[in-house]
């Protein structure tokens, strides 16, 4: 039966998480966790969700740019198959006057990644699995068929690409098996926001690792002596086997990023994470080459190209994406096969709202069906947030459970979007008159 996309809504949902400073860093001190939601409904009731985070003011602006898409997608036939999901990626990325804003980065292409990953949810949702199911059926043809190669054939060809996933084709059935029983590895942001105080991360460092995490991470950046001394506690707290990851949210210039990391490598961080400007690829591989710590960075790299750059200087030691940055599945799959292509493991940034639910799909399709491998990769997990979700990420023992529910695990409950609904929802309305106050 054929089925059409007959409704397109979107939303400006945001969480004042900057009230306990949940998520605050060196960078962005007091985030309010926002999704800039889009819902498709389909003539046959079907719905596909997706969104883009952002941190509070901006979110109708990202809102606004997913809007602007409606045409493209309102009317067409509901995706089901690759050569789908590759055309309306195409049509979203590749209208020239909306490019022209980007060109694919920034606002536009985020807004872009929400729809498309709002058509993935529908599609793996009327097949019946889950995204990471979903991806991993498929076959290298059909994968490498969902991948843009503009501007990447320096790098990685279709036909490079097709060896890799022909290479991971056995033991794909293995490798879900796999993931259903073990799960993947998780990671604890948690502990380690900068506006916490020393007691409390002290006390959520040793609570993590009671929970079965080996590697947390803390957010640093502001003050040098400060945080010798936090890592100095979290070391003592967490013990010499735990992996302590650190986190400076852009904050440095070059120097200042090599001055800093060797002052904290006694401590022995496991990687520094975005320590200086996502665009600059060759300030990141002066820092990986200036200082012991390894050295990691994606989640707001805008696109593909990026990617391929840090990849092709030798800039990184683990590539973060993220699900909501660039433009959704599409071009995520291509930035696994670019990891791949040069080794380097993928640990996925998560956390914010709905993050941890979305990108687990991904680090699970490209255990099963492209790297082949859990060595080394671990998922971001932040405990905030997932009460809101029909289908949340559960994390156990320190890994996440393969998600079994058909979909992205992107819905959101009908009760949360209209409570947090901005500027209108009780919880804004309550907040305005409280400062009204």
């Amino acid at each position: 039966m054929s089925e059409t996309v007959s409704g397109f809504e979107v939303h400006d949902i945001r969480f004042p998480t900057s009230e306990q400073l949940d998520g605050s860093d060196a960078m962005n001190p007091d985030p309010d966790y926002s999704a800039a939601y889009v819902v498709l409904r389909t003539d046959t009731g079907a719905e596909g969700h997706g969104f883009c985070f952002t941190i509070g003011r901006g979110n109708e602006v990202v809102a606004a740019a997913i809007q602007a898409l409606s045409p493209y997608v309102t009317g067409r036939a509901a995706p089901r198959t690759a050569e789908d999901l590759a055309s309306l990626h195409h049509d979203l990325t590749h209208d020239s006057q909306l490019r022209w804003l980007g060109p694919e980065k920034g606002v536009m292409h985020m807004a872009a990644g929400a729809v498309v990953n709002a058509a993935w949810d529908l599609a793996a949702k009327r097949a019946g699995r889950p995204v990471w199911e979903f991806l991993s059926a498929m076959s290298p043809e059909e994968l490498v068929s969902l991948v843009d190669f503009r501007y990447l054939s320096d790098a990685l060809t279709p036909d490079e690409a097709l060896a890799i996933l022909y290479a991971a084709e056995p033991g794909r059935a293995e490798r879900a098996a796999l993931l259903r029983a073990e799960g993947y590895p998780a990671y604890h942001t948690s502990a380690g926001w900068l506006g916490y105080d020393d007691a409390k991360l002290v006390r959520l460092a040793k609570q993590a690792v009671s929970d079965g995490f080996t590697q947390i991470k803390l957010k640093v950046g502001v003050d040098l002596g400060d945080d010798v001394r936090r890592l100095g506690l979290a070391r003592a707290a967490v013990g010499p086997a735990v992996r302590i990851a650190v986190d400076a949210n852009q904050r440095w210039d070059v120097a200042e990023a090599v001055r800093w990391m060797a002052a904290l490598a006694p401590f022995e961080p496991y990687w520094i994470e975005e320590p200086t400007s996502p665009d600059d690829v060759l300030g990141h591989a002066a820092v990986r080459a200036g200082q012991p710590v390894k050295v990691a960075t994606g989640e707001h790299v805008a696109n593909r190209v990026v990617f391929k750059q840090l990849l092709q200087a030798g800039a990184v030691d683990f590539v973060q994406i993220d699900a909501a940055r660039v433009a959704g599945v599409n071009e995520n799959i291509a930035i696994l096969l670019l990891a791949a292509k040069y080794g380097v493991p993928v640990c996925p940034h998560a956390g914010g709202v709905g993050l941890c639910e979305l990108v687990q799909h991904l680090a699970m399709f490209d255990f099963v069906a492209v790297s082949g491998s859990r060595d080394g990769r671990v998922i971001e997990y932040v405990d905030h947030l997932h009460e809101h979700f029909t289908d949340p990420a559960v994390v156990e023992s320190g890994r996440y459970r393969a998600p079994g529910a058909p979909g992205f695990s992107a819905r959101m409950r009908p009760e949360s979007i209209a409570a947090h609904r901005y500027p209108d929802g009780p919880v804004w309305r309550a907040r305005a008159n409280g400062r009204a106050s």
